[in-house]
């Protein structure tokens, strides 16, 4: 028996569109002479729809479009599509009234409907918002071939791999229990740095253990700030990989379970990326590619101050959008340097993409003659500094207005973590491309870009980061070094660590202190952050829960 691993990219709500997905990957399906095709978690409508399944009439759509798919497959080709299915009982024995399912299309019906079992609740999932677990372990029989199905966290409860449970339930022994000859796993796990080697750890364990086939089917694509990487794979019956789908793109790859062996027979196995640095640029890609063409863009508007952000958030959009739809607009001040305009114009060079200089030096007149009077008897200070970049903000919305191009902010998240930035100011934008990128990090991806002919000009690698907002200002004057910033960023934010734990780790009390404090204060701040592309564990978004008024880690602040 062949079974395809179809990897899609959905978009979520457009049903219309990701239902014509399945049916074109469908018939490449049989061409390889496929019998089974597997598709994503919730691939009918796109994960995670998460609000617009309160709405009855996106429900119903996708009921009438599960109806119509199952019509319109090849009837020789068996085939697991994600979707919901309402919950009949839930008036009468409560619980949500939406189970999150895997419908079984054969003979152009929907032959079997089976039921998600563990739903997370941690990070970026609130599935029990929406969701009832399903109760009962799930499988099916192929043409004597008895296959279990699963969805995605129902594989994440193995406590010999994890040293606890997390769930009453564990799906994968329930299936092993059953005799299953294989299982299939249908997911949507957004990416983040270094997963795809636990999920191939995690699984492996499992597949070990239980003797068991696992085939993993994982969804790719941008959808707003979360990323899917795809990926997917399958694992023999020792837990050795005998596939791997590509990253970061659409794919269909071919599995073919050996019914005298009892196993899978070895396929195509995507090589893994080199570094970390090269997932994390592909992820990049992936993300702002799809945020622009699922939000109806098509070209995107930047500053360009011949930084390090700015130049790494101008080599992502070229390479994810074509030279031809990325502008830069240099917005110099009294206070910029030379190699700042020189440096951004290098920069714009090597990527062969538009640029414009907006000379804002009159306008910063304009405000000190209006604040003249009212600012009497004060010192210059961040009031006027951030009016610079105030300034900067609304001449790129306008151009984003004008021109319909979607404006990107470049902020980083070490910036982002300690409000070393401006609300609306540098953090206008409609997508903060690198803001769960630390600033040790983007100058790791600059360095690999570079690997083989420069992208970033070499002094835009060696200078010292500013913010140019006054006469000889480096950020290192308001912050401490990166590569001390970052670790104890790390360590906070990432590790849970406490500030002793951190301090034990060999920094310095009185900097651990102002560094935490400042990560409290800039709360207000990320709130109001436009979305940004998650690439770790532990990102600025959505599954970022914490209160703006708090005194936890502060007693007082100032909004900036």
């Amino acid at each position: 028996m062949k079974i395809a691993i179809a990897q899609l990219n959905p978009t979520i709500g457009d049903l219309s569109g990701n239902i014509q997905k399945i049916l074109d990957i469908a018939q490449k399906a049989v061409a390889e002479g496929a019998r089974l095709l597997l598709t994503p978690e919730l691939s009918l409508c796109g994960y995670p729809p998460r609000d617009l399944l309160l709405n009855p009439s996106f429900l119903q759509a996708m009921d009438i479009g599960l109806q119509q798919l199952a019509r319109d497959l090849p009837p020789e080709l068996a085939v697991l599509v994600g979707t919901v299915e309402e919950n009949l009982t839930a008036h009468k024995t409560g619980g949500k009234t939406l189970f999150n399912s895997i419908a079984l299309l054969e003979s152009n019906k929907v032959k079997q409907v089976f039921h998600k079992r563990l739903l997370p609740t941690y990070d970026v999932f609130d599935e029990h918002r929406y969701f009832e677990a399903g109760s009962e372990a799930n499988y099916f029989t192929l043409d004597d071939v008895h296959i279990g199905v699963t969805i995605c966290e129902d594989l994440w409860n193995d406590e010999e791999f994890w040293g606890k449970r997390s769930y009453t339930t564990n799906p994968i022994a329930d299936l092993a229990i059953l005799g299953v000859d294989f299982i299939v796993n249908l997911s949507a796990s957004p990416y983040s740095v270094g997963k795809q080697k636990f999920r191939e750890a995690m699984l492996k364990s499992s597949a070990a253990r239980f003797q068991q086939l696992i085939i993993y089917a994982n969804q790719v694509g941008g959808n707003d700030d979360l990323i899917f990487d795809g990926r997917s794979f399958a694992l023999n019956r020792q837990g050795e990989i005998v596939c791997r789908a590509c990253g970061f793109e659409q794919d269909l790859i071919i599995v073919e379970f050996d019914e005298v062996q009892r196993d899978l027979r070895s396929g195509f196995i995507t090589p893994e990326y080199e570094s970390e640095d090269e997932e994390m640029w592909h992820a990049l890609v992936l993300g702002l590619r799809d945020y622009v063409r699922k939000c109806g863009f098509s070209k995107v508007v930047l500053g360009l101050s011949g930084g390090i952000d700015s130049s790494l958030v101008a080599a992502v959009a070229t390479a994810a959008l074509g030279k031809e739809n990325v502008l830069g607009v240099l917005m110099p001040s009294p206070y910029s340097s030379e190699h700042s305009i020189s440096d951004a114009l290098a920069l714009a060079e090597n990527l062969d993409m538009k640029t414009h200089i907006l000379q804002i030096g009159e306008l910063m007149q304009s405000y000190d003659k209006t604040f003249a009077e009212l600012f009497a008897g004060t010192e210059f200070g961040l009031a006027e500094e951030n009016i610079q970049s105030r300034i900067r903000g609304n001449l790129l919305m306008a151009i984003s207005n004008k021109f319909g191009h979607l404006l990107l902010s470049t902020g980083n998240k070490s910036e982002m973590a300690v409000g070393y930035c401006t609300l609306y100011g540098d953090m206008n934008g409609g997508l903060a491309v690198i803001a769960d990128v630390p600033k040790t990090r983007v100058y790791s991806i600059c360095h690999w870009l570079n690997r083989n002919a420069e992208v970033i000009p070499q002094n835009v690698l060696t200078k010292a980061p500013s913010a140019e907002l006054k006469p000889g200002q480096v950020d290192q004057d308001s912050l401490p070094s990166y590569d001390i910033l970052d670790d104890i960023l790390q360590r906070l934010i990432h590790d849970y660590q406490s500030s002793e734990e951190i301090i034990a780790a060999g920094h310095d009390p009185a900097t651990v202190d102002r560094v935490i404090n400042l990560v409290a204060r800039a709360e207000f701040k990320r709130r109001q952050a436009p979305p940004g592309l998650k690439i770790t564990d532990r990102a600025f978004g959505t599954g970022w829960r914490m209160p703006i008024a708090s005194k936890w880690a502060v007693k007082q602040f100032k909004i900036a």
